[in-house]
């Protein structure tokens, strides 16, 4: 028999590629890969083209599609890209969002080994305090809005986010140092500050402008409610600021902002 006329037995399949034969069963059942040809007594024969139909089923099913998106593929032509693509596509966006969540649980577990590091095993409040900031942060921001900033936290990647904290801490320090020393809001010191700030802050808004919008309003609102509680975990990990002291300091960064507005 010629290459072009090889033909497979549901077992040689199964053996070839990996598949069981009550899946190919199932398959063939459903009509997702069925034998191109029968024997006069009625057995299965697989032909080049089922083999090539299955190994796209294999791919698909591998990037985590179900078999009615699968069936949906492949009920187009064989040169129906356009279905292919739009399916891949979600499928991307879907892996994209697993893996920002997956990157978010292990900064998550991170957190907590630099706990255990600095105080060998903390204490339950600290890890009370955590478990309640980590469910306020959930009430505030739904699911979507979560996996928006985690998308969002993937893409600019680990070297960039640490560059923008280690900014974060210098504006802060110095935004703080002005507000000790009673430097006017005003000031072009304390306005050229406050506009490194909104610079720096760019980088982490979403293009979308709704969903920037959603995150603005939770964001407000979470720092509203729970103020106290955030600013206590925060200055847990800044040894020169007092606990008390962020809400003063957003509030000063926030009038010299108001000031730059109204042209104070």
């Amino acid at each position: 028999m010629t290459a072009d006329k090889r033909r497979w037995t549901i077992g040689e399949l199964a053996k070839a590629t990996g598949v069981t034969v009550r899946t190919l069963y199932h398959y063939d059942e459903i009509g997702l890969v069925r034998a191109g040809e029968r024997t006069a007594s009625g057995h299965r024969r697989y032909t080049e083209a089922d083999l090539r139909r299955l190994y796209r089923v294999r791919a698909l099913r591998g990037l985590g599609l179900s078999l009615d998106e699968v069936a949906e593929v492949l009920s187009g032509s064989e040169d129906d890209l356009t279905t292919l693509r739009g399916l891949l596509d979600a499928q991307l966006i879907e892996i994209e969002t697993q893996a920002a969540r997956l990157t978010q649980l292990k900064e998550q577990v991170s957190g907590l080994l630099w706990l255990l590091d600095k105080s060998v095993m903390p204490d339950p409040e600290q890890f009370m305090a955590t478990l309640e900031m980590v469910s306020v942060y959930e009430t505030y921001f739904a699911q979507d809005l979560r996996d928006h900033l985690a998308r969002r936290r993937v893409e600019l990647g680990e070297e960039r986010l640490e560059g923008i904290r280690a900014e974060w801490l210098d504006l802060l320090r110095e935004i703080r140092g002005h507000m000790l020393a009673g430097t006017p809001v005003d000031d072009p010191r304390v306005q050229a500050v406050s506009l490194r700030w909104e610079a720096m802050a760019a980088p982490l808004r979403p293009g979308d402008e709704q969903v920037g919008r959603q995150l603005s309003t939770a964001g407000m609102a979470l720092w509203r409610d729970a103020a106290p509680e955030i600013s206590e975990g925060i200055s847990r990990q800044i040894d020169w600021l007092e606990p008390d002291e962020l809400p003063a300091v957003i509030d000063y960064l926030q009038r010299a902002m108001n000031a730059r507005g109204t042209g104070e």
